[in-house]
């Protein structure tokens, strides 16, 4: 029994130690850092993986637990996972942005209710659209993709190499995407929303004894819901691509 525990703790000290950066790595990923999942099933995800990991790749663990070297090497092992799982949540952002957008045109920006994924305030507009991007991403097998990753970056960054200052700032730059993606997303509904504006516009200085609050309010949410629903197939395209732009991100920003 004496000999069995000393040949097994080797084994649960690089599993642990691998499960570090898979951890981290749902902790910041988008779907998996959800509110909705509890903690138990990302530890056992994680335990799950980490098995594979110690099986597939060469993990060497810190020879001493409780030593300023392994304090390090587990601080740069949660750093490369949450910087993996960052970069995707930085894509996942997009939708808000839009919702923003649309949702001041609209006269929606009053309407915010609780995410059930986050546990904030989000606009109502925003959670319709972050669930369909959501779901999109699951279809696809980006949740995969993401679990794929995160095995093959052993490979790439072993355990205690440390991610260079240079990609840290490639990843504070890329939070410029989520804004772009986000106005490119609202842009059909917006453009429409911005007409309709125009000729309100034009009504009012046609006709001032107008009631606008009383004509242009309905008649933006209106054509915003009519936009919506006519721009909501080009807006799932988009998504696909903000889907894939951020999973070929990840591994060019972080893993070089």
């Amino acid at each position: 029994m004496m000999g069995f525990g000393l040949s097994i703790e080797p084994q649960l000290w690089a599993l642990l130690f691998a499960m570090v950066r898979i951890g981290a790595a749902f902790v910041a990923a988008p779907v998996f850092s959800a509110v909705s999942v509890p903690l138990p099933v990302r530890i056992a995800l994680s335990g799950a993986i980490g098995v594979l990991v110690v099986n597939t790749a060469h993990i060497v663990a810190p020879p001493e637990i409780f030593s300023i070297n392994t304090f390090l090497a587990v601080a740069a092992e949660a750093l490369i996972g949450l910087a993996l799982g960052f970069v995707l949540q930085i894509a996942f952002s997009a939708p808000m942005i839009a919702s923003e957008v649309i949702g001041m045109g609209m006269g929606l920006g009053f309407a915010n209710a609780v995410d059930p994924n986050s546990g904030h305030a989000t606009p109502a507009l925003g959670q319709f659209l972050s669930l369909l991007l959501t779901l999109l991403f699951l279809a696809v097998d980006g949740h995969l993709v993401l679990v794929d990753l995160v095995v093959r970056s052993y490979e790439v960054m072993p355990p205690g190499a440390w991610i260079a200052p240079q990609r840290l700032l490639n990843i504070a730059m890329f939070g410029g995407y989520a804004f772009l993606a986000g106005l490119l997303l609202a842009l059909p509904v917006g453009f429409l929303l911005l007409c309709l504006n125009v000729v309100v516009g034009m009504l009012s200085r046609a006709a001032p004894a107008l009631n606008l609050f009383a004509i242009g309010i309905p008649a933006s949410l209106a054509m915003g819901i009519v936009a919506i629903l006519l721009a909501l197939p080009a807006m799932g395209d988009y998504m696909l691509v903000i889907i894939r732009e951020a999973l070929a991100a990840a591994p060019a920003l972080v893993l070089g």
